[in-house]
């Protein structure tokens, strides 16, 4: 044993060898933990919805309580306001969503006629008077027919998801708002506990970096949910002006689509983009120009002064990390993963600062030995 202390790379081979092992040990008794995945795919959206509401409404509970108003009060007081909020936003908001969807889901084969005749006015102008639009439709199969059997035909096969879709919804609907309210309970109680598992000398270390991280947290989500809300707001607004149809429709699809950086305007942008173009050229240019100014509005007013350096992430990291995580987890991976880089940063930075505030204390001690 000592030898394999001495040298190093044998040292670490052997425990490279060993993990290696355990790994594909793993994978072949992977029903083993089939019980314990399905438990935590389970409980991972309610967790992560009552995580969520946790962040954007714990500062104003804060805010009560810093005005003399007892925590458990607060939290009766912000979960009421919040639940009025929500019959509020149902009753007033709720009925001309729902319409505006059903407007678009009737409107679609008109759109695709438009969107047909659109394009085959495009091909006959005259750089591009070679272009057989027929025959590539056909070598594409693109039809309005085949288009809208891809469709039900998709619907048709989805009913069971769409069930277990339903039963998930109705799971989050009935348990996220149990663990909410326990995490406003008992949620100044999580970090002295998690470091009830660590030595007696490292608790205090340990209670400041879950402090860093629960700051880092709260500031992302309340930060980037305010920005979602007045790019919302803003693009439906601006869509009112330049009369679109659909106006309250897009500007939702917007607003939730820029919680993902960089990608997600042009993901609210593509829907309006169509529509726009099924209208008119000039709607569309129209529907670009308003989220734009939105945009510019958003890069150089909103969230510098709402979400501030706070993550000091470069946008380069960000293009990667939308990448990397759009690939292993798809939307949910690009939603999650900058906050979850922001908080693997977190730790990794304080550990490091840690790290050089022994060495130089251990550096102190023995010069003045």
């Amino acid at each position: 044993m000592e030898y394999f202390k001495q040298s190093k790379l044998m040292f670490w081979s052997v425990w490279l060898l060993v993990i290696a092992t355990l790994i594909y040990m793993s994978t072949k008794i992977d029903f083993v933990f089939q019980p314990i995945t399905t438990f935590v795919s389970t409980l991972f959206t309610p967790i992560l919805v009552a995580g969520f509401l946790y962040y954007l409404l714990n500062p104003l509970i804060n805010l009560l309580e810093r005005i003399k108003i007892q925590r458990k009060y607060g939290i009766i007081i912000i979960l009421v306001l919040f639940l009025a909020l929500l019959v509020f936003l149902g009753i007033s908001v709720m009925p001309t969503l729902v319409k505006q969807i059903g407007q678009l889901v009737a409107s679609i084969p008109s759109l695709m006629e438009s969107l047909e005749g659109f394009s085959k006015d495009i091909v006959q102008q005259p750089l591009l008077a070679n272009f057989n639009l027929e025959e590539s439709m056909n070598k594409l199969d693109l039809s309005i027919g085949n288009i809208a059997n891809s469709v039900f035909s998709g619907i048709t096969n989805s009913v069971g998801s769409i069930f277990g879709a339903v039963a998930n919804a109705t799971i989050v609907v009935f348990t996220a708002p149990l663990i909410l309210f326990y995490m406003f309970k008992d949620g100044q109680h999580f970090r002295p506990a998690v470091a009830k598992f660590f030595p007696k000398e490292y608790r205090g270390q340990m209670i400041e970096l879950l402090g860093q991280m629960n700051n880092t947290i709260a500031s992302y989500i309340s930060g980037q949910a305010l920005v979602c809300l007045l790019v919302g707001t803003f693009t439906f607004i601006g869509y009112l002006i330049i009369g679109m149809p659909y106006a309250l429709l897009l500007g939702i699809i917007a607003g939730v689509t820029n919680i993902i950086p960089y990608v997600g305007p042009y993901l609210g942008l593509a829907p309006a983009v169509i529509i726009g173009l099924t209208i008119s050229p000039m709607k569309a240019l129209l529907v670009v120009v308003v989220v734009l100014v939105v945009q510019q509005i958003d890069g150089n007013f909103i969230s510098p002064n709402v979400i501030g350096k706070t993550l000091a992430i470069h946008p380069l990291t960000i293009i990667v990390i939308l990448l990397v995580a759009g690939n292993l987890a798809g939307l949910l991976g690009m939603i999650l993963g900058v906050p979850f880089y922001a908080v693997t940063k977190t730790i990794v930075i304080y550990l490091r600062d840690m790290y050089n505030i022994k060495k130089k204390h251990q550096k102190f001690q023995l010069e003045k030995k």
